[in-house]
């Protein structure tokens, strides 16, 4: 399975719809790994022809209408996600220093997390923890934000390999080589 994972977006609707534009014809599931910020951000989500799996960020404000906004198949999980597609394990968070130690247990085949704004994968045995990056564009850092690339990943489970994407302005989404 083709596994669409974005993250941080931020209401930063022009570099999610070209992301969604292109997820939509290249996976068979979306994990949206948190701070979307409004509830708008849910009616571009709704755009993804497949199921849509959202936990909330530290910066997803409007929790009662983001939630309202949800459906059978655009779904908000709360803070943790575990999902079981035919025996392939899944666990989502936003957070990068609560996905790493759920990574390390190796529970899980994928997990999937964002907060830091840095895209990685990280191999923990049998598990890889999976962070797509922000749509955002910007990474906070001790001297203040910087720019960042815009990315966003699709992860294939049978091969156990993430490939990430870059949005470029205009809307143009090109591979990245993760370094």
């Amino acid at each position: 399975m083709h596994i669409g994972v974005i993250s941080d977006i931020h209401d930063h609707l022009h570099n999610l719809q070209p992301a969604i534009r292109a997820l939509s014809s290249e996976t068979e599931l979306l994990i949206c790994c948190g701070d979307l910020c409004s509830p708008f951000v849910i009616d571009e989500l709704k755009k993804y022809p497949g199921p849509v799996h959202i936990v909330f960020g530290n910066n997803d404000a409007d929790l009662f209408r983001i939630t309202r906004k949800s459906d059978a198949r655009v779904q908000v999980h709360g803070e943790f996600l575990e999902l079981d597609l035919n025996g392939y394990r899944i666990a989502v968070n936003h957070f990068d220093n609560i996905a790493a130690p759920i990574a390390k247990s190796q529970l899980y085949d994928l997990v999937c997390f964002g907060h830091n704004h840095r895209y990685s994968v990280t191999k923990y045995g049998k598990t890889t923890a999976l962070n797509p990056g922000a749509l955002m564009g910007t990474a906070f850092t001790p001297t203040g934000w910087e720019p960042v690339p815009v990315t966003f990943a699709i992860f294939d489970s049978q091969l156990a390999q993430a490939s990430l994407y870059h949005v470029v302005d205009g809307g143009q989404i090109l591979p990245l080589p993760y370094e």
